[in-house]
């Protein structure tokens, strides 16, 4: 092997050629916590919990992917939300463990922290949550089956929440090798929910095929018999693919995606990166390790962005694209628009934090920093009209955040952000307690003034806003600061916006959105949340946005009054009255009196909100872009696609 290996172009995938064999199964503690604690392995008991068993099993898949010995992976939703994983990798190793007797495979589903991961030879990355997958996995579940095909024989084993229900089998002679794992849920831990939502497993696994090249990923949905859903995913392009995937709704302002990759010379790290432009004011950079998406990015994203800067910056003074008294390009002026997506493979990954969301390895860095210094350098000098459109771009968002900050310090003089002066239509509360305080943000003078006379002023603020706001999809920052329509509201709630943000200064436990059921009241929800995820996102990360669910219809019979949410509650009220009654659709919250609105809306004890979570950042993104966006063609395909599940929607 080279000392030195540095790939421009070109992924490369090298099968370890070293034994799998029982005793590569290191066995480091027992799995006893597991069902008393089970939010400490799976983060949750919710949904989220739930899918991410699926996640650890298909990710042993990957790690045999990883190390050379597996194409073919398939995830199949049986019926009474069973779990099949299937993948052709040589079969979990079936022979004695020497420190504890047991069967390797009998060992790796029921000793926590026991795999071929810690062996140290056997795989030379792996994801899986920190080796403990398969273990928790059976834990959690009402029960599991195993089977292993060696190439020589079948072998098969089950286990009930953890237990073994039998020694492992061997069965019929057998020339395939693979895994297969069944499991269903135990309804006594995941009590919220043990329903499997296809489309979540659907983004993850195309997500885990983007990452590894060349891997083919089949998802099934089996529970309709009569309906099944198959998915494919085979991504020979690798992260090249996943940068035009998630700018096909975009506009790349250069046509083809920027490829760099490089591995160190022992082999035991490598580094790919993939980017492209468009048109956007937006940044999006995807960052993982070992197939785990590194949410709070760590040292790879580090690396990555100050050699970004650096050699844009020189390249400019290089070609005289900044004079000698201009001012260097900021990290946000050149990553305005880039889509990125960094991968490392480390054999020895280090993260911070159980989640592992934050990758610690040092060396990283330098690797980053080294393959975007040698190679982005080469590809600008050697594509200068790919870079010319990428400085134009770095240069105009340099104009407006110049302008951006120009406008917030205009703002400032004029004491509206950082000091006691409030917007004129706020009516706020009483109290500074802010673990209690709630302001309601309300379409329209008239449904304001209601809100105003029914809220409890103790506690509850409301800001009506009128007429259409800014649409910040289509804007940068600098046009927000001073706008007559978002700027009470950034003053209202005290937290800045953008780099200026600070949560521990919002002045409300819960922000409202409050508009009527239709065309109208649905653009406001969508613009309002539009800005809170562009520039406020970690009220929305944190669990503060809400959107208010008022009634529909008010029905009267004999002197006593029901509201209905829905046109089946409607229907169902109807059904349970005898005689006669008044029905009066409510056609905009300005029809309510400060009682109904209060009674129905506000009053925290009979009302009906929504809280607004982000649970996919990429999807939301994506779909932000479509809604908001200039293209129209990709607006109508969701239109389109989406139309059949918005209801009490007045047109």
């Amino acid at each position: 092997m080279d000392n030195e290996k540095l790939v421009y172009g070109e992924a490369t995938n090298t099968k370890v050629e070293t034994d799998y064999n029982a005793d590569e199964i290191q066995v480091l503690e027992g799995l006893e916590a597991v069902r008393k604690r089970p939010g400490m392995y799976i983060g949750s008991t919710g949904p989220r919990g739930l899918h991410h068993l699926v996640y650890e099993i298909v990710d042993n898949s990957i790690d045999e992917a990883l190390a050379g010995y597996c194409t073919k992976i398939t995830v199949s939703i049986l019926p009474g939300n069973i779990i099949k994983v299937e993948d052709n990798g040589r079969g979990i190793p079936v022979g004695i463990n020497a420190k504890t007797g047991l069967p390797a495979v009998t060992v790796v589903f029921t000793v926590l922290h026991a795999g071929g991961k810690f062996g140290g030879g056997s795989y030379k990355v792996s994801g899986g949550l920190h080796g403990v997958g398969a273990s928790v996995v059976n834990a959690l579940s009402e029960w599991l089956e195993v089977k292993v095909c060696d190439g020589e024989y079948e072998y098969t084993q089950r286990f009930e929440r953890g237990h073994e229900c039998y020694k492992l089998k061997k069965g019929e002679k057998t020339s395939e090798r693979g895994t297969t794992v069944l499991f269903k849920a135990d309804s006594e831990i995941f009590q919220e929910t043990d329903v499997y939502e296809y489309d979540i497993l659907k983004t993850r696994l195309r997500e885990q095929s983007f990452l590894n090249a060349g891997i083919h990923i089949e998802l099934r949905d089996e529970r309709d018999s009569e309906n099944v859903i198959v998915n494919n995913f085979h991504y020979e392009g690798g992260i090249r693919s996943y940068v035009e995937h998630l700018n096909k709704r975009s506009n790349p302002i250069h046509p083809d995606v920027i490829y760099l990759a490089a591995s160190n010379a022992e082999d035991t790290a490598a580094v790919e990166i993939a980017m492209q432009y468009t048109d956007s004011y937006r940044e999006l950079m995807l960052s993982f390790a070992n197939n785990i998406n590194t949410v709070d990015g760590g040292t790879h994203v580090e690396g990555f962005k100050r050699s970004l800067t650096r050699v844009m910056n020189d390249y400019a003074r290089k070609f005289n694209k900044l004079k000698e008294n201009d001012e260097n390009l900021s990290g946000e002026d050149i990553r305005e628009g880039l889509c990125v997506v960094i991968s490392v493979k480390v054999k020895e990954a280090e993260f911070e934090g159980q989640t592992k969301t934050k990758l610690g390895n040092t060396e990283v860095r330098g690797m980053v920093d080294k393959l975007v210094s040698d190679k982005l350098m080469t590809f600008l000098e050697e594509n200068p009209g790919v870079a010319k459109t990428i400085f134009e771009k770095a240069l105009a968002s340099q104009r407006a955040r110049e302008a951006a900050r120009k406008a917030r310090e205009s703002v400032r003089r004029k004491s509206a952000l950082e000091s006691a002066k409030l917007p004129g239509k706020l009516a706020d509360c009483q109290s500074k307690d802010t673990s209690i305080t709630e302001i309601y943000i309300v379409e329209g003078d008239s449904a304001g003034g209601s809100a105003k006379g029914g809220r409890d002023r103790r506690y509850q603020a409301i800001l009506p806003l009128w007429g259409k706001m800014l649409n910040v999809e289509k804007a940068r920052a600098d046009k927000v600061y001073g706008n007559d329509k978002l700027m009470p509201v950034i003053t209202a709630l005290g937290c800045g916006i953008g780099d200026q943000f600070d949560i521990t200064k919002l002045r409300y436990n819960k922000v409202i959105i409050m508009a009527d059921a239709d065309v109208d009241g649905q653009h406001i929800r969508t613009l309002l949340l539009t800005f809170f995820f562009r520039y406020m996102r970690p009220l929305i990360e944190e669990g503060h946005i809400y959107i208010a669910q008022p009634p529909l219809y008010r029905i009267t019979h004999k002197k006593e009054h029901k509201y209905a949410y829905s046109d089946m509650e409607r229907d169902q009220i109807l059904a349970e009255i005898e005689g006669k009654s008044d029905i009066q659709r409510y056609k905009g919250l300005g029809e309510m009196d400060s009682e109904q609105l209060w009674e129905t809306t506000m009053n925290p004890e009979t009302r009906i909100m929504l809280r607004v979570e982000l649970h996919d950042a990429v999807e939301a993104d994506e779909t932000f872009s479509i809604l908001m966006g200039d293209s129209v063609e990709p607006r109508r395909e969701f239109i389109e696609q989406n139309a059949k599940y918005v209801q009490n929607l007045d047109i």
